[in-house]
């Protein structure tokens, strides 16, 4: 079973995370929350508090399949500070597992050089965060092990995305037809 590892960080885009937490382990993939704080209880940029499953201290990245960063300020900007993060995303980036990243998040992909010569998305705006990348507009983006996304709007489209990556197109539209999502 694959193992997902969702980076989170206070004021972070409540629907961008859970909304992937909720579909993949819907999906049976194995999807872990980790707080990039000491501690596990998190507060998203509109007030939502929820607990994470783990501390980033407990985290081993050979044991994750592929990672998520959802957007949301200042939760992206936490996120981009965060030494754990860069070592995450770069790591996993060069095992060519899964880097995904929603919102305004890409441009944390950006800032740590994983998306050169890569097609992504972002909310508009942060693209001139993400040098090097072939910017694109649609809702998401996947390029080899790279999936991003535009923000909250598109947040199941996102997850659907994440959860064929790690099983398959019939999975996403079984999945999609469980939620009654239609693209």
């Amino acid at each position: 079973m694959s193992k997902v590892g969702i980076f989170m960080a206070d004021g972070c885009e409540e629907i961008e995370g859970l909304t992937v937490v909720d579909l993949l382990r819907r999906a049976s993939i194995d999807v872990e929350m980790i707080s990039i704080k000491e501690d596990k209880k998190i507060t998203g940029s509109h007030g939502i508090t929820f607990m994470a499953d783990v501390t980033k201290y407990d985290v081993d990245l050979e044991s994750l399949d592929g990672i998520v960063l959802p957007g949301g300020m200042p939760g992206t900007n936490h996120l981009n500070e965060d030494l754990f993060v860069e070592k995450a995303v770069t790591y996993l980036a060069a095992k060519k597992k899964l880097v995904a990243a929603i919102c305004a998040a890409p441009s944390v992909l950006g800032a740590k050089c994983v998306l050169k010569g890569k097609r992504a998305t972002s909310y508009p705006g942060f693209e001139v965060k993400m040098p090097g990348a072939i910017y694109s507009e649609e809702n998401v983006v996947r390029d080899e092990n790279i999936i991003t996304s535009r923000g909250v709007g598109t947040a199941i489209e996102f997850a659907l995305e994440i959860t064929k990556y790690f099983t398959d197109e019939q999975t996403k539209v079984n999945l999609a037809e469980s939620i009654v999502y239609r693209q």
